[in-house]
């Protein structure tokens, strides 16, 4: 807490407190999915970190930092979806702090307190911090809420301090990442061979003919290939062959249906309900009384879509006027209510793209005024609007091409909404605006409107009664109960009609089975209590029951023939056709009598502009060696040896080739083969120190 004394002794600002909820949750039960059997077990580690054992409790206490940090920046708690990604971030940053720690210890990395003042108060102020602390007006940071923020922590409570603490940890882990990554950056060089090299390869020019034969020319019942080829051929290239821990399961599908009599009672209730709504005075009370939707009763103002089951159903609706019900996407029946139609605040929407001159004056003020008027010239020149928000904008809106929204002359700052909402046409307004922030270019997209609708809406969820669910889930036990083992799976399935799914090579990890959403149980159950053979319980999804059973499991490692099989015979079949290819044009002397030999499937084309950069030729795809055997062509008229590339047998003939000139200065390839080597040291370090660090994933036994 250092840090913040002496922000306060900085600043001579008074105290106030952001209106945000900063609540610190160390231990959160929505989050805690396994069940508690688990951690009551054998173990609780979920991983290995450079032979470091993570527990489960400092797994959960990082997954609970970075899910406070999604509801700090969102304002919302996420999604079940959601929280699978903030699980992925807090174990990718595990292994960061292992990783990276050593790190910086070794090259005496550190990150001074002056540094964070100047992260959190100079002029350098921490993406996090604006991304949080922004005008809702502007789009901008504002830098008196940060203030008033630090200054009350002496009064605020240990949630709030907590929060802070782990918020400057954060921050001085990502300055210690950007110091690193700098200096991995600085570090690269390109010489002046490589730079020549480069120029070479960018700008050496041939004109060829090729002869492309695809595997398909032969037919894969004429190539035999025995289980010891493929299975020499997964010895001899392990590394093509790494696999996690994976699973084989059958299950059979209890749909969860509405049955007819569920429809009909489904209809027979929003009938009713339209009825209601129909004749009711209080549109909005019934509503929210019978619908199950989660706006049974909404303001639709200028700018707003209205109910899309409304529009697409009703060409003309009036005030008053009930329209339904309509079914949508064979699940909802809904009805609407159109309950008023009025003249609102008027509402307009715009873009622009914000020069901040915030605090500037004199000279450095117009040096900002004379650049927003040349990007004004260009733009009324021929420059897309969106493009040069992207480009030059200095607010939130510019990664949107300046997009406002729909927004109330109060809604912005009296100069801004004057000049807006004057405008008679839609399009550039052809001068520049100046506000507190700084100079806008402005864009009016849509003129203001007044039209405002409430609307009341009926909704009701066509899915199967309690009645049905218990029906399918006798239907579903009674199998389970009366199924001991794989045999028995398969002889009473067949005996009751029920169809066996197969999902193999299910990995650790997974969520779905096929095409079956939200099965992590089923897998969990998987890898955690079953053995092969063994038949499950009944597992509830989210539109049918399931019962599975093993029927292998797979150890991480190099994979058995079963589980690539498929992949194996492929490329063992392609390199026996290869051979069979090249021994049958061996003799021609042409591409012309070679391509007689696979006359229908064979194809002879022309690249007059093939650059030894490239790896794609033109009609054929991917094909890099076919593109560097034609650089090793010496003289017109010569013609390649068979190359073997994943689609098929390339045979070239070079017409002619004009190699790069010589250039006076190789810097600037020097400098981009730099730069692109920088930008991937960051990523390609953190690879390698990972793969040193031999992580081991345990996280599939909890989650």
């Amino acid at each position: 807490m250092a840090l913040i004394k002496k922000i306060r002794q900085r600043t001579g600002l008074a105290i106030g407190v952001i209106a945000v909820g900063l609540i610190f949750f160390l231990v959160g039960g929505d989050i805690l999915s396994p069940n508690s059997t688990l951690l009551g077990g054998a173990s609780n580690t979920v991983g290995e970190i450079a032979g470091e054992s993570i527990s489960y409790e400092e797994y959960i206490q990082k997954i609970e930092e970075t899910k406070f940090s999604f509801q700090q920046n969102t304002g919302r708690t996420p999604s079940e979806a959601e929280m699978n990604s903030i699980r992925e971030q807090a174990w990718r940053a595990l292994i960061v702090d292992r990783v990276f720690d050593e790190q910086y210890e070794a090259l005496g990395l550190t990150v001074t307190d002056a540094e964070l003042v100047d992260l959190v108060q100079g002029k350098n102020i921490i993406a996090e911090l604006r991304q949080q602390l922004t005008n809702p007006e502007t789009g901008e940071f504002d830098r008196t809420q940060l203030v008033s923020f630090l200054q009350s922590l002496d009064e605020a409570g240990p949630e709030q301090r907590a929060y802070w603490a782990q918020q400057e940890r954060m921050f001085a882990d990502a300055r210690l990442r950007i110091k690193y990554d700098n200096l991995l950056s600085t570090s690269e060089y390109a010489n002046t061979a490589e730079a020549k090299l480069e120029h070479k390869m960018a700008n050496s020019v041939a004109d060829v003919d090729h002869l492309f034969i695809p595997f398909y020319a032969i037919s894969d019942t004429s190539v035999k290939v025995s289980d010891s080829e493929l299975n020499s051929y997964i010895s001899n290239n392990k590394d093509k062959f790494k696999v996690s821990n994976a699973i084989d399961l059958d299950y059979i599908s209890f749909n969860l249906y509405p049955s007819s009599e569920d429809s009909a009672a489904v209809i027979s209730e929003i009938r009713k309900l339209t009825e209601e709504l129909r004749e009711s005075s209080s549109d909005s009370v019934f509503a929210m009384r019978n619908s199950e939707g989660v706006r049974p009763f909404a303001s639709f103002g200028p700018g707003d879509a209205l109910p899309e089951t409304l529009t697409s159903n009703v060409d003309d609706f009036e005030v008053g006027g009930t329209y339904g019900p309509f079914l949508t996407g064979n699940s909802t029946y809904i009805t609407h209510k159109v309950s008023a139609k009025f003249d609102g605040t008027p509402k307009m929407r715009a873009a622009h793209i914000l020069f901040g001159a915030q605090g500037l004056e004199g000279e450095a003020k117009e040096e900002v005024r004379r650049n927003a008027q040349d990007v004004l010239s260009e733009i009324q020149g021929g420059l897309n609007f969106a493009s040069a928000a992207a480009q030059y904008g200095q607010d939130g809106t510019a990664q949107r091409g300046g997009d406002l929204g729909w927004f109330a002359k109060a809604d912005f700052v009296e100069e801004f909404a004057e000049v807006s909402f004057v405008a008679k046409t839609t399009g550039l307004i052809p001068r520049l605006v100046e506000t507190e922030y700084g100079f806008h270019i402005i864009s009016v997209t849509d003129l203001p409107q007044t039209e405002t609708y409430k609307i009341a809406t009926i909704e009701l969820e066509l899915g199967p009664s309690d009645a049905t669910r218990n029906d399918v889930f006798r239907k579903a036990d009674y199998f389970a109960a009366n199924t001991g083992n794989a045999k028995e799976f398969a002889a009473n399935a067949e005996k009751d009609g029920y169809r066996i799914i197969q999902a193999n090579n299910v990995d650790a990890f997974a969520r779905n089975l096929n095409n079956l959403t939200n099965a992590r149980e089923v897998i969990r159950w998987a890898f955690n209590d079953a053995s092969e053979g063994k038949v499950s319980e009944v597992f509830e999804l989210d539109n049918a029951y399931i019962v599975a059973t093993l029927k292998k499991k797979y150890e991480e490692g190099t994979a058995s023939l079963e589980q690539v099989r498929q992949q194996v015979l492929t490329q063992v079949r392609n390199d026996k056709k290869a051979e069979m290819i090249k021994d049958s044009i061996k003799d021609k002397s042409t591409l012309e009598e070679m391509q007689a030999v696979f006359s229908d499937e064979a194809s002879l084309d022309n690249t007059a502009d093939l650059r030894m950069s490239a790896s794609v030729i033109p009609g054929i795809g991917f094909a890099p060696k076919a593109v560097g055997a034609a650089f090793s062509l010496e003289n017109s008229g010569d013609i390649s040896k068979p190359i073997h590339e994943d689609v098929g047998i390339i045979v070239l003939k070079l017409n002619s080739i004009i190699p790069a000139t010589e250039i006076a200065d190789y810097n600037s390839f020097q400098s981009q083969l730099a730069i692109n080597a920088s930008q991937r040291s960051g990523y390609m370090i953190m690879m390698a120190l990972e793969d040193l660090a031999n992580v081991k994933d345990y996280r599939y036994k909890f989650f």
